[in-house]
């Protein structure tokens, strides 16, 4: 599964990218599992913020699922001015 981060995650977190194998899961389920790394990781993707997910660049909600060989791209709401 390749993870993307954007904007502030990617600030945060200090990756642009990783390849990680996991099991099929949700978007909920990527974001718990990235939340037990501690630390910076759990700051981000604790539940709190609100973080929009994206699966093989479609918008999803954090219940989607997703296979081992998707795309899944996490930033920040986007704000407007």
């Amino acid at each position: 599964m390749k993870l993307l981060y954007f904007a502030s995650l990617r600030e945060g977190l200090g990756v642009e990218s990783e390849e990680v194998k996991l099991p099929a899961t949700s978007v909920k389920g990527l974001m718990a599992t990235l939340a037990a790394r501690g630390g910076v990781w759990q700051e981000q993707f604790d539940g709190c913020k609100q973080i929009r997910a994206a699966v093989n660049q479609v918008l999803v909600a954090d219940g989607a699922p997703i296979q081992a060989d998707d795309e899944v791209a996490f930033f920040p709401p986007v704000t407007g001015g």
